[in-house]
């Protein structure tokens, strides 16, 4: 019973540097300025190569050219400022973890497109980067 516990502990008990936090936060601060930049060189360096994107109109979105091109195209075609703000990061081990954010976009006619994003993170060649998301409209 012993030996069991000490396992358990081992196995949840993961040591996460707070400083991993705020470098979530960049991270995804990076990803809105490379959204309203439309940079794809900052975009591409913030993605993992097998990224994959579910956006909300129910798009797919395969590997990090797909999820490039998607998203440069999205940009252009809803144009407006972004705002994505992280409401909870939860950390699966020291290499991964979740991000959920509320997703605004602001129309230039002045109406607001508010949805949930969720991003997968992990940590990639010395860096944080995104390896998947999750767009949502909520129903209310």
């Amino acid at each position: 019973m012993v030996l069991n516990l000490m396992f358990t502990t081992f196995i949840y008990a993961q040591e996460i540097d707070p400083k991993q936090d705020g470098k979530i936060h960049a991270l995804i601060d990076s990803y809105v300025q490379a959204r309203e930049k439309k940079d794809p060189v900052l975009l591409k360096s913030i993605l993992t190569t097998d990224i994959d994107q579910l956006v909300s109109s129910g798009e797919w979105r395969s590997g990090q050219q797909e999820a490039m091109d998607g998203m440069m195209r999205s940009s252009k075609s809803n144009p407006g400022t972004r705002t994505i703000t992280i409401e909870k990061i939860r950390f699966l081990n020291s290499e991964s973890g979740i991000a959920d954010a509320k997703y605004v976009i602001q129309n230039v006619d002045g109406t607001e497109r508010k949805m949930w994003s969720t991003f997968i993170v992990a940590y990639d060649e010395g860096s944080w980067k995104i390896t998947a998301i999750r767009n949502m409209l909520p129903t209310r």
